[in-house]
């Protein structure tokens, strides 16, 4: 697995939003979408049958950086399992 590239969760509290949305990646298709308006969703990017799918893995800071990890590996598990 790749190394984790957010290193807080001060980093996410801390993004400000910008014109267009932005990622801030944090490896192994784990990122928070970051809006205009604000708002910070967490998603996981994967792949099924060399299509690429994403998963909504909650909104921050609702979801904690350290819940958003846990989540996208059980997905991990989930999705390598079939």
């Amino acid at each position: 697995m790749a190394r984790h590239k957010i290193k807080a969760d001060v980093t996410i509290k801390n993004a400000k939003p910008k014109a267009t949305m932005f990622r801030l990646n944090d490896g192994d298709g784990l990122y928070v979408l970051v809006k205009p308006d604000g708002a910070k969703w967490w998603r996981l990017d994967y792949s099924i049958g060399g299509k690429r799918k994403t998963l909504s893995l909650g909104v921050y800071p609702d979801t904690t950086l350290s819940a958003a990890r846990k989540n996208a590996n059980d997905a991990r598990e989930l999705v390598f399992a079939n």
